[in-house]
């Protein structure tokens, strides 16, 4: 209950938002809260006393009294009327809304009468608001994540009617209402938030009799993180043992937290320990020097974010490679021709600047009459035009980047005419004994079973009257018969022996037979030599 009656009748009077004539009488609406004091008045139009006031409430009195004394209520002692005919109500209840009629009776006997409005109102109490899913900061600020559905309530009670009403502010609208409703709770939903629906919401409840208004805000972040991925660039400085590393990933909000550092490889964020850059922004640079790399390195850059689940962060690398250029090691020119080095070199990582030099001292080629350099991707190429014996000696190819510096060295000859026509006379020489050589070993290939079966040319000649005849087939046991076998040898091998007989060689031997007589013939049968043993 509320005591301060000034406060009240303050209240009270504010709330009036009528008056009209009925039947003689004038009207008033009034409002009170449940515990209020509530003053309804009477007699307003003059300074003169009553001596009599009479209330009625809905038809039925409740309380009389008059002049200077004040009149309680016998029932509750709640209602009074005061001494200008004002009914006083402490302690405001429910049951006390109604329609009032004064009866006054003024000096002379004239009478009064007005008529008073009560409404009993309460509210809006208990107005609540809630967001989600949504993770509170410790300011109270609510983060939803894009793509996510979000679901808000608008609660609260008020007597005898509320309104709720759900209203945005945002980057792009002032105040607008986005849903409402009379009942005592309203629900709101957005799906697949995105970062246009971040701002602030305002849960507002509002009693429709008193037009009390209770508002709750809160403001809703949307964090997202954008579709392209973390980019990792690098950068040449002036100094050749130099290199900038650029990390970017633009379009997350909040701003990413971005870090260079060395890791094991690529298939993880494991850090050995030592980060080279760390901030808190959008694009990240690290300037590294020749000593702190080396071949086969990682570098990697990773980004962390509110809206990434944990061990979900972002991240890309570089892998270190030194340069290696290649290439032919020897080269040779005839005078006055052009003769072209070649380079190749696509491995280095940062990619690697190459150069021609010349000589010990590594000259710089420069591009002019006398060299023209070509460059195909990755393939560097030295063209020597009108070749002399001063272009004679070593080249490099040289090839540095920030890890390394890796040379391919190239030595041109340069030979003269002369010594062109003797190299080729002596390829015609050797291509001639080479392809005699080769007619040779075939004609011996060809007649080796003369050689083999005729025991050597002289034999042959001597002996070709001599006939080896093996029978096949049928006469097979006659050549059995007629070659005896030995004992086996030692080794397991057989010893054959097979007979040789002589048949005249030509004509003129028969003729010569013919011509000798009996005797001769039967000296020569006697002198006939015996028969030949051939091992096999």
């Amino acid at each position: 209950m509320r005591i301060v009656a000034t406060v009240a009748l303050l209240r009270l009077c504010l709330s009036a938002t009528a008056a009209v004539s009925s039947n003689g009488s004038t009207e008033t609406a009034l409002t009170a809260a449940p515990g209020d004091i509530a003053l309804l008045p009477c007699y307003t139009v003059g300074n003169l006393t009553p001596s009599l006031t009479t209330w009625m409430k809905n038809g039925r009195e409740v309380v009389r009294g008059g002049g200077s004394s004040l009149s309680h209520s016998p029932a509750a002692q709640r209602l009074t009327v005061l001494h200008d005919g004002s009914l006083n109500i402490r302690g405001v209840i429910p049951g006390d809304e109604g329609s009032y009629l004064c009866n006054s009776t003024l000096p002379g006997n004239y009478t009064f009468q007005a008529r008073v409005l009560l409404q009993v109102t309460s509210g809006p109490e208990n107005v609540s608001m809630s967001i989600g899913p949504a993770t509170a900061l410790s300011n109270g600020t609510l983060i939803a994540y894009r793509g996510s559905t979000v679901s808000f309530t608008c609660s609260g009670s008020s007597y005898p009617s509320q309104r709720l009403t759900w209203a945005f502010r945002g980057a792009s609208s002032s105040n607008d209402s986005l849903v409402s409703t009379s009942g005592s709770s309203l629900d709101y939903r957005i799906e697949n938030i995105q970062p246009s629906a971040q701002g602030v919401y305002t849960c507002r409840a509002n009693n429709t009799v008193s037009h009390q208004a209770v508002n709750k805000s809160t403001q809703l972040l949307v964090y997202y993180v954008p579709d392209r991925h973390l980019e990792c660039m690098w950068a040449p400085v002036q100094d050749p043992s130099q290199v900038q590393f650029n990390c970017s990933w633009f379009g997350a909000y909040p701003t990413p937290t971005l870090r260079w550092g060395e890791d094991q490889g690529p298939q993880g964020a494991r850090w050995k320990g030592h980060i080279y850059e760390m901030g808190v922004t959008d694009r990240l640079s690290v300037t590294l020097n020749r000593s702190l790399l080396f071949d086969g390195q990682t570098l990697r850059c990773m980004a962390q974010h509110l809206a990434l689940a944990p061990g979900k962060e972002k991240s890309c690398w570089f892998t270190l490679k030194h340069p290696y250029p290649e290439g032919e090691p020897l080269a040779t020119a005839l005078e006055e021709t052009s003769v072209t080095l070649t380079c190749t070199e696509d491995v280095s990582m940062p990619p690697a600047s190459t150069t021609w030099r010349k000589g010990l001292q590594q000259d710089i080629i420069v591009p002019g009459s006398k060299y023209v350099l070509t460059e195909e991707g990755p393939v560097l190429k030295l063209t020597i035009l009108n070749v002399s014996k001063d272009d004679e000696g070593v080249y490099f190819c040289r090839s540095e980047n920030p890890i390394a510096v890796k040379e391919l060295e190239v030595y041109l000859t340069v030979k003269t005419s002369s010594a062109y026509t003797g190299a080729i006379i002596g390829i015609f020489i050797a291509v001639l004994i080479v392809g005699s050589a080769v007619i040779i070993a075939k004609t011996i290939y060809s007649s080796r079973h003369r050689i083999c079966l005729g025991g050597g040319f002289g034999q042959m000649e001597e002996d070709r009257g001599d006939v080896l005849s093996l029978v096949e087939s049928d006469d097979e046991q006659i050549f059995q018969d007629a070659v005896p076998r030995l004992p086996p040898i030692t080794n397991g091998r057989h010893t054959t022996l097979v007979q040789i007989h002589r048949i005249p060689s030509s004509d003129h031997e028969d003729a010569d037979i013919a011509d000798t007589s009996p005797q001769q013939q039967e000296d020569t049968e006697q002198t006939e030599e015996p028969v030949d043993l051939v091992t096999f």
